[in-house]
């Protein structure tokens, strides 16, 4: 690679109000030739005041802390009002997953379990910066699924997905909410990744949407994906 082709180091805020996760999580982190982790903190109030200080690329927040829990951080931090919004990588784990889809509508780009190995969390960060969501699909659907039934459809954001969306834009748009990767909807739809590239990033356009995360939350709200209709 050349030196001009090279690109910055992901400026990484740790959240996280465990010392002994947060010390592994800066180890971590620090070894990737590609990440600079540029703070730390140990509750929501101090991760906000973090994030706005240090302008980090990826905040890494917990949901359960002190003072402020990580679902409150993370709406102020990339909330529909918040200017210059960095990514924020939610880490949970399974017995609290009732808070992930308030996180998920909070802002968070994604969430990874807190049992989750270095390499995937390490990757998890790579892929929120570069502004993609992290929707492992597995975990997508137990998570999301698992609380369609609390998520009440509307009519009217229904009728504005339909309308915005051509018939193959609204096909990919549901499989996207279904969680699958672009590899595979081009496998389900027999297109070609790039293809399913260019309809994901039309859909974020015209829906006004951040991520793939928020294309989950819309169509669920819609009514658009199994479970919800």
């Amino acid at each position: 690679m050349s030196e001009s082709d090279a690109q910055p180091p992901i400026r990484v805020l740790v959240c996280d109000d465990q010392a002994l996760v947060r010390t592994g999580y800066v180890t971590i982190f620090s070894a990737q030739p590609d990440m600079e982790v540029v703070g730390e903190a140990e509750n929501g109030h101090e991760a906000v005041q973090a994030a706005h200080r240090l302008r980090p690329d990826v905040v890494v927040m917990d949901i359960r802390m002190p003072l402020l829990d990580g679902i409150q951080a993370t709406r102020q931090l990339a909330g529909p009002d918040a200017e210059n919004p960095p990514k924020v990588l939610v880490v949970t784990t399974f017995n609290i997953d009732a808070y992930v889809y308030d996180a998920l509508k909070a802002g968070a780009s994604g969430f990874l379990l807190k049992d989750a190995p270095p390499a995937q969390l390490v990757n998890g960060i790579r892929t929120v910066a570069r502004g993609e969501a992290l929707l492992a699909p597995a975990v997508t659907r137990h998570l999301i699924g698992h609380f369609a039934e609390h998520i009440r459809p509307t009519s009217p954001e229904r009728e504005t997905v339909v309308k915005a969306l051509t018939p193959r834009e609204l096909d990919v748009f549901q499989q996207v909410a279904e969680g699958l990767s672009n590899a595979e909807i081009a496998e389900a739809l027999f297109i070609a990744p790039e293809t399913i590239k260019t309809y994901v990033s039309r859909i974020l356009a015209k829906l006004g949407l951040r991520d793939r995360v928020q294309v989950v939350v819309l169509a669920h709200r819609a009514g658009l994906v199994s479970g919800t209709a």
